[in-house]
């Protein structure tokens, strides 16, 4: 089934099944083009994938497109690592299209991220950010996250430091919604 939540009249999130794994895997490759500094992994990595290993990702998480009718806008993924509490989930691939930024796509992401993570029984939602990405950074502590004091830096590029944000599910401001 199909979930959609509104963004704008025109925008709408919908969750990726696994017959738009090409789709995901569109947006998925742009936002590593576009923002390579913002992620734990690399185009070079992720273009070199089979089409068992998209589908295999997309089983292993929850994931939501962001579109204007066809148009692809932006992704978010809900994942759950191994050995991590049952009660949390990483908000992990997050990317919205340079042309989009700042029309409420971003919020419409996390809100559909957020409303499902509560319904699966997800209390706590956690992240990693980079120091330099201040944009984001601000995006997410308007939409309720906050700094968790710990810190790393992306395996692929050891001189971005990140730190880590946390949003307990239930609290999210009524602003990024």
């Amino acid at each position: 089934m199909t979930r959609t939540v509104a963004a704008s009249a025109d925008v709408r999130v919908r969750q990726v099944e696994p017959q738009l794994w090409r789709e995901y895997r569109a947006v998925r490759l742009a936002m590593l083009l576009d923002l390579p500094a913002a992620y734990d992994s690399t185009f070079a990595r992720e273009v070199a994938f089979t089409d068992e290993q998209w589908l295999e990702r997309l089983e292993g998480a929850t994931s939501w497109l962001a579109v204007d009718g066809q148009q692809p806008l932006g992704a978010v993924t809900l994942f759950q690592a191994p050995g991590q509490a049952s009660d949390e989930a990483y908000l992990v691939a997050m990317w919205v299209a340079a042309h989009a930024r700042g029309h409420g796509v971003a919020d419409a992401l996390v809100a559909a991220l957020t409303q499902h993570a509560g319904t699966v029984g997800i209390r706590r939602v956690v992240l990693d950010v980079a120091d330099a990405n201040s944009r984001a950074v601000r995006f997410y502590e308007r939409a309720g996250f906050v700094r968790t004091g710990r810190t790393g830096v992306l395996t692929h590029a050891p001189d971005i430091t990140e730190f880590e944000m946390a949003l307990l599910v239930g609290t999210v401001t009524a602003h990024s919604r």
